[in-house]
């Protein structure tokens, strides 16, 4: 209802519309790494589809608004994203471990930890949706970066960055989780000349001096 709003008033006076999609409307993809062309692998009544078809459904009545109206958008399909300033507890695998290893809990991992993601620092995507902003390409455009690594991994990023001892604690997957998940950027690259710069070793400590300030304000 938001984006109908929103595409609404971007017709009445006459701007430019972003929709900030999700690398959610490919599922459970059967196909790797995943390229915009792909139309995706969605169960409609799983526990996590109402986000994945509710962006689903976003993205088509921006183009609904674009076809039959006129409105000039764009469209991007951002994967998983980190950096300072999100919330400590916000429920995200990187936020979950760097927040829990600070505390000295041990890392959740669900499942036994090797599916995989794709994890891009914030600055890049932040120049990634100005820079789609100001071209004249309407998307979709994946924009996230593509080095993949298992949940396990991701657990010893964090470990070598903030605390060697740190122990991992496995609990059962939650359902319809995706196995997969890497984007193909060579369309971003292409037509917008895109592509992130900062690696998850470069990005990480970043987040965590920010997530420490934060943790021992709260002691």
């Amino acid at each position: 209802m938001g984006t109908l709003n929103m595409l609404g008033l971007a017709k009445r006076v006459g701007a430019r519309f972003l929709l900030t999609s999700t690398s959610e409307v490919y599922g459970d993809p059967l196909e790797h790494p995943q390229k915009e062309s792909y139309w995706g692998h969605v169960n409609p009544i799983g526990v996590r589809s109402c986000y994945d078809e509710g962006k689903r459904t976003a993205e088509t009545l921006t183009m609904d608004y674009h076809r039959g109206a006129g409105v000039e958008v764009r469209i991007a399909r951002i994967f998983n994203t980190y950096g300072p300033r999100m919330c400590l507890d916000d429920g995200r695998v990187v936020s979950n471990f760097v927040a829990q290893t600070l505390r000295k809990q041990p890392m959740t991992v669900y499942g036994d930890g090797k599916q995989t993601r794709s994890f891009q620092y914030v600055s890049d995507l932040v120049d990634g949706l100005v820079t789609l902003m100001e071209s004249e390409h309407i998307g979709p455009f994946n924009l996230g970066n593509p080095g993949e690594f298992t949940m396990l991994e991701l657990a010893q990023v964090v470990k070598e960055t903030i605390d060697p001892s740190a122990r991992v604690e496995f609990k059962p997957n939650t359902a319809d989780d995706p196995h997969m998940r890497k984007p193909d950027i060579s369309k971003a690259k292409s037509l917008l000349q895109w592509e992130p710069k900062i690696s998850l070793k470069q990005g990480l400590p970043r987040m965590v001096s920010d997530f420490q300030k934060r943790i021992m304000d709260e002691n």
